[in-house]
């Protein structure tokens, strides 16, 4: 079983799909996403990553919001991960100095 699956398989067990539009995946992941950044507020990176576990746990919650939406919409995560390396390789060409 992939992580969608598990996911689908976690959320689909509590009968949780019903909270699971995009409006509310989007105000998921940006609140998770603070909770993540609070890890680090007032403390240098050093400090911030010192309770590894919490920073797994954040970041595996933004990430899990992060895979439902694009379950939602249909989206395959390595195609448009993909197009975004495209689109910023464009942007932002290697310096050949």
């Amino acid at each position: 079983m992939n992580s969608m699956e598990k996911i689908n398989q976690f959320r689909d067990d509590r009968n949780w799909r019903q909270f699971h539009n995009e409006k509310d995946l989007a105000l998921s992941i940006s609140l998770e996403a603070s909770e993540l950044l609070e890890l680090f507020q007032w403390k240098t990176a050093a400090e911030g990553t010192k309770d590894i576990e919490r920073v797994k746990e954040e970041l595996a919650d933004v990430l899990i919001y992060s895979y439902m939406m694009a379950d939602n919409l249909n989206l395959d995560i390595d195609d448009i991960i993909e197009q975004k390396l495209i689109k910023n390789a464009e942007k932002y060409p290697v310096s050949k100095d």
